[in-house]
């Protein structure tokens, strides 16, 4: 489980503005914090199918998160993709 500091240091990351909590580069940045927290996990665990099968999950919907703020402004998506060091 990410914990509430690393949430709301992912969430800062994103933020457009201060009370900013939803938006899609906020969502995108959550969901990246906890990507890595699994795959560390995975990295140990190696036969936890379960977290294998959620981690999966998670990374296809940030990628559909990236895919509608690509659409709709491509100048925060490149700035979101730079600031969490993903490759696109």
């Amino acid at each position: 489980m990410i914990t509430k500091e690393a949430k709301a240091q992912a969430m800062k990351t994103g933020a457009t503005h201060k009370t900013d909590v939803g938006s899609p580069q906020v969502q995108a940045a959550v969901l990246t914090a906890r990507i890595k927290e699994i795959t560390e996990h995975l990295k140990v665990n190696k036969h936890d199918h379960m977290a294998r099968r959620g981690l999966i999950q998670m990374v296809g919907k940030r990628k559909k998160l990236l895919k509608y703020l690509e659409n709709k402004d491509f100048a925060a998506y490149q700035a979101i993709v730079a600031k969490l060091g993903l490759r696109k």
